[in-house]
């Protein structure tokens, strides 16, 4: 299931992100590809949450997980 291979590849970026005081949470999957995620911690309030979630989760993701097209960040 793609919601459980999402959530596999993220354990694989969270020990970087925890080194920083933060860390991710998956919200949901729509039928289109778009994860929705929540930073935490540190990672919720950094002025470079945008370039974490883009340049670094979503290639992870992208690349590890068949069918995922983007992320985004939810409250």
């Amino acid at each position: 299931m793609m919601e459980d291979q999402i959530k596999l590849a993220l354990e694989d970026v969270r020990p970087a992100l925890q080194r920083d005081g933060g860390d991710v949470e998956f919200v949901s999957v729509d039928n289109t590809g778009i994860v929705s995620l929540r930073l935490l911690g540190a990672c919720g309030g950094c002025p470079m949450s945008t370039m974490t979630l883009k340049n670094f989760i979503e290639t992870v993701l992208i690349e590890q997980v068949p069918g995922v097209n983007g992320v985004i960040q939810v409250q």
